[in-house]
């Protein structure tokens, strides 16, 4: 049986990468964006969806149901960025983050539950980030909001798993992507006493993007998760030192890796 595939964020990015790679192995792929009319040379299908909306959410999920009688798989990708020193970032910024990166998923898991548990079946995979493993100078809001997903599917992965249904976190590095472009920045004010390393911070970080990994590799991880039948809770994807940088905060004492943090961010 064809699998379908629900990925939200998917007209761009890794999302785009992971429904053109999965369209490719034979699967019916649904792509969502919140302008799906914009992205005239998609070569997956988009519907619209808003993850900051209910209702978007819900229709985008009855239609897919209505037009193959499942869904499969859903990737929770959909995601933006946000930097800036905490003191600096207006809170509609970091609740309009949260509302993305957590409530957003949250609901889309919500939406696509009761369908799973008719069927019996069915696979999520919320795409998180290793700076969810680690509070990063600025980059708490984004850590934040990405961690709290990552024990959000630990929890879930047991309330549902008498269900049928799998849940996982895929957690990637930097990829070269367009997330740089879409993230919110808290401006470098010339007055600001984090103007300095702000600045700096910002230029490793969008430097670290641009030479990010491919988002073909995550696409392949994605398609070896969905045919593996027990998926593992969380999967680390991107380059060596951001995948061991999790191993050394689980073996160091916490001041020597926050000292670690800062000697890399020359703070």
């Amino acid at each position: 049986m064809t699998k379908v595939v629900l990925i939200t964020g998917g007209s761009s990015g890794i999302g785009k990468s992971i429904g053109e790679f999965l369209q490719d192995k034979q699967y019916i792929v649904y792509g969502t964006s919140r302008s799906p009319e914009k992205c005239i040379n998609s070569k997956i299908k988009l519907i619209e969806l808003d993850v900051r909306d209910q209702e978007s959410i819900n229709k985008a999920v009855n239609y897919v149901i209505y037009q193959e009688g499942r869904i499969d798989v859903v990737i929770n990708n959909a995601g933006v960025g946000i930097t800036g020193p905490l003191e600096e970032i207006p809170l509609e910024e970091i609740k309009n983050n949260f509302e993305t990166n957590l409530y957003g998923p949250i609901q889309v898991i919500k939406a696509v539950l009761p369908q799973m548990r008719l069927q019996k079946s069915g696979l999520i995979i919320n795409i998180t980030s290793i700076a969810g493993y680690m509070g990063l100078p600025y980059r708490s809001v984004y850590s934040a909001s990405k961690g709290a997903l990552e024990l959000i599917t630990e929890a879930l992965r047991m309330e549902v798993k008498s269900f049928g249904i799998e849940i996982t976190n895929v957690a990637p590095g930097d990829f070269a992507t367009n997330i740089a472009s879409g993230r919110y920045h808290a401006p470098l004010l010339n007055n600001s006493p984090y103007n300095k390393t702000y600045r700096e911070t910002l230029e490793t970080m969008n430097t670290h993007v641009d030479s990010g990994s491919n988002p073909n590799k995550m696409a392949a991880v994605i398609f070896k998760i969905i045919q593996t039948k027990k998926p593992n809770v969380h999967y680390k994807i991107g380059a060596f030192m951001q995948r061991f940088s999790i191993v050394l905060k689980r073996i160091l004492p916490d001041k020597m890796y926050e000292k670690l943090l800062m000697n890399h961010y020359k703070l």
